[in-house]
């Protein structure tokens, strides 16, 4: 497959109560294959988020409403003459990939361990440790860091923190903070005790007084990231931006699917642990990090190593040999 006059199709959905890691790391991949001339088109909703609705508006990519039933979506796809489609949902139907590939297109599957039935002639899990587990689907597997998905606006940047007497804190959780912890984070942090400068991103305003600033989802987030001494997050997709940076990261998770990665990152040194909830441990290690400039650091160099940022390259290239 050559660039010229295809198209490549993105099924995902973005939105308060799915979060928005499925769409950014749909992005990072139509960026890659536009710069190879490929066109591009995602299929589904972004909904309440206006952040999410401008990543896709601001690069030209088109949004098509997608049908949920299988055969109606790989109609829709023959219609809009699709050369392949991603799939990056947790809510399809199994029956999905199936109907995509009877209907004569190559199906590229990205998936978070379980493929969850879902049936492809490809399947990424960029999710550090995947290699090493089990798989038992058919169709080739790319696994692990090599192929993380990483934004042009993440690959272009380098760390900028990690030299000031008052460490700087980012804080955030998925493009929604679809559970709603920010507040208790910040809260976690002032219970420190210790001295720091923070900004919390919530897409819902709140009061954290200072030394916090609470602002809503930006596009400086990258930007943000690169300037942090230590950034509080969940397991999701932006550890691996946050690994490609080097920077120092405090890890809890919201959802289920978020505790393997979680125990991966912990387990290996490369992010602090701070548990499910914000309480008497978790603040303990909060000021400890924030106390121990080289404890931070630490974190950091560990992980820094782990994500080249050339993975969307190495999975754009298995996916147009598909096709």
């Amino acid at each position: 497959m050559t660039g010229a006059e295809r198209r490549v199709g993105f099924r995902c959905d973005a939105g308060v109560k799915s979060g928005v890691g499925h769409l950014v790391r749909c992005v990072a991949l139509a960026e890659e294959l536009c710069g190879r001339g490929v066109e591009v088109v995602f299929l589904g909703e972004v909904c309440g988020s206006a952040w999410a609705r401008a990543q896709l508006r601001e690069r030209g990519y088109g949004l098509v409403p997608a049908p949920r039933e299988p055969g109606e979506l790989a109609a829709l796809a023959r219609r809009l003459h699709l050369d392949a489609v991603v799939l990056d949902s947790y809510l399809l139907p199994e029956e999905t990939g199936a109907a995509l590939r009877a209907a004569g297109l190559p199906v590229l599957a990205i998936v978070d361990g379980d493929p969850l039935g879902q049936e492809a002639d490809l399947y990424l899990d960029q999710n550090l440790g995947a290699e090493r587990r089990p798989f038992t689907r058919s169709g080739h597997r790319l696994a692990g860091a090599r192929y993380v998905l990483l934004r042009d606006s993440v690959r272009g940047r380098t760390r900028a923190g990690g030299g000031g007497e008052v460490p700087r804190v980012l804080c955030f959780f998925g493009g929604t903070d679809s559970a709603g912890v920010a507040p208790e984070w910040a809260r976690a942090l002032r219970a420190t005790g210790r001295p720091f400068h923070a900004t919390v991103i919530s897409p819902v305003p709140f009061e954290a007084g200072w030394p916090i600033a609470v602002i809503p989802p930006t596009d400086r987030l990258p930007e943000l990231m690169a300037a942090a001494d230590l950034v509080v997050t969940a397991a999701g997709s932006a550890v691996w931006e946050l690994l490609h940076l080097g920077v120092p990261t405090a890890l809890t998770w919201v959802a289920a699917n978020q505790r393997g990665g979680y125990e991966e990152l912990v387990g290996r040194g490369v992010a602090a642990g701070l548990g499910r909830a914000a309480g008497a441990e978790s603040v303990g290690v909060l000021a400890r990090l924030l106390a121990d400039p080289a404890a931070r650091e630490e974190h950091g160099r560990r992980g820094s190593g782990l994500v080249d940022g050339k993975g969307r390259e190495r999975v754009a290239d298995a996916l147009m040999r598909l096709c």
